[in-house]
């Protein structure tokens, strides 16, 4: 996994930009749009936008944090697959992350966990473990 830089050698202004955007998340995650909450804004008296992460094909900002932490990985660790406990929105994340780099992923989940749920984690590719 490549080291992080210190905060002082972090790019900054455009070069951030462009970083943030070459970033290997977005092999998976969806660009979504900013959404102005016109009732929200006119009643605070400002601009107020949400970034639409229910757009993602997990539904939620999850995937960025666990493809990114995948794809970091060394091909070797990447064979060893990877192991999570989520009940919700992460473990589709890193079931859906694993899929598209061809990892293995072993999802723990409450045995309490909503079948929807279980169900997404299995259609992203995801082993489940109920425990």
């Amino acid at each position: 996994m490549a080291e992080s830089q210190p905060l002082s050698a972090a790019p900054e202004g455009a070069e951030y930009l462009r970083a943030v955007l070459r970033a290997p998340v977005y092999e998976a995650a969806q660009i979504t749009p900013l959404q102005k909450m016109e009732k929200l804004s006119s009643r605070l008296d400002n601009v107020v936008l949400v970034k639409r992460e229910d757009r993602q094909p997990v539904h939620s900002f999850k995937l960025r944090g666990a493809y990114a932490m995948m794809a970091g990985l060394t091909e070797e660790q990447k064979s060893h697959g990877v192991i999570t406990a989520s009940a919700g929105n992460h473990a589709q994340g890193v079931a859906f992350s694993a899929s598209r780099l061809g990892v293995k992923a072993l999802i723990v989940m409450p045995t309490a966990t909503a079948d929807i749920k279980v169900d997404a984690v299995r259609g992203f590719g995801g082993e489940v473990l109920l425990h």
